[in-house]
């Protein structure tokens, strides 16, 4: 999918960059396999705010995804490829030879009419699913399971993908877009590809308005704030705090590792991501 410009015909419409969908599916999605979603505005079940800077948005349907590939061995076709107002990423409607429809994440060169199938063991093709000890050294893979059975967890945005680089006893290591190398197990299971859509970090929304549709309400700096309102709050003209960037409770934040510095998952990762 390429990039589409936008004539500045009016203010919304300057610098306005989005990703061209003109080639997916115009109707509705599958009603088997969508069901409704209620947005919570960023409040808890008392009316507290508790993410910031969120709202309702466009109402949307929620595509049910199958993460886990588990109808092993049998041979599905490419229906069409939709957009999902639910991720950055463009779904694929597959339907298997016993006339069953599932929703799959779409890769990079999946077209409509392409075969797909998930089992232990298959071809090295774009949307085949797969264990891991069994994909080439080499290989770009999408929808990395990490814990056994519960589906993919790794490298599901768009235009995300994980390098197999190599095995250990039995462990996969798998090289991830961030930088970060890990040991999965091998019989985990991925995806060959990489995620649809890589254009999608460099759309530019063009207004406040396209924001809001998406869910997100207007930010405000802690400095420009009283210090009743934020710690970063107060001074004459523009100021810097003169304490490190905190949140408005005085918690650190802005580079400020929140890991936990014994995490079980520690011990599988081989290198951090970059900086």
């Amino acid at each position: 999918m390429a990039l589409k410009t936008y004539k500045p015909v009016a203010p919304g419409s300057r610098g306005l960059v989005l990703v061209d969908r003109s080639a997916l599916w115009k109707g509705r999605p599958h009603k088997g396999l969508v069901h409704g979603k209620s947005a919570t505005g960023g409040r808890n079940a008392h009316g507290h705010i508790t993410s910031w800077h969120r709202c309702r948005g466009h109402k949307k349907l929620y595509r049910d995804i199958d993460f886990i590939r588990g109808k092993k061995g049998v041979e599905a076709v490419v229906e069409r490829i939709e957009y999902d107002p639910n991720r950055t990423a463009f779904i694929a409607l597959i339907k298997y030879e016993d006339g069953e429809y599932s929703y799959i994440t779409a890769p990079q060169k999946l077209n409509v009419g392409d075969h797909v199938i998930s089992d232990d063991k298959v071809d090295v093709r774009v949307g085949n699913c797969m264990r891991l000890s069994n994909i080439p050294v080499g290989t770009m893979v999408h929808n990395i399971e990490f814990r056994l059975g519960k589906g993919a967890q790794f490298a599901r945005a768009a235009g995300t993908y994980g390098q197999v680089v190599g095995r250990d006893s039995g462990k996969v290591i798998v090289k991830l877009s961030s930088g970060e190398v890990r040991l999965i197990n091998g019989e985990c299971h991925a995806t060959i590809g990489a995620v649809s859509n890589p254009d999608q970090k460099n759309i530019n929304l063009g207004k406040a308005g396209r924001s809001r549709w998406l869910g997100w309400r207007p930010f405000n700096r802690g400095s420009a704030m009283n210090p009743v309102d934020h710690p970063h709050g107060g001074g004459e003209g523009k100021t810097k705090s003169g304490r490190q960037p905190v949140t408005p409770w005085g918690i650190p934040t802005k580079g400020y590792k929140t890991r936990k510095k014994a995490k079980p998952s520690d011990k599988f990762i081989l290198t951090r991501r970059k900086k």
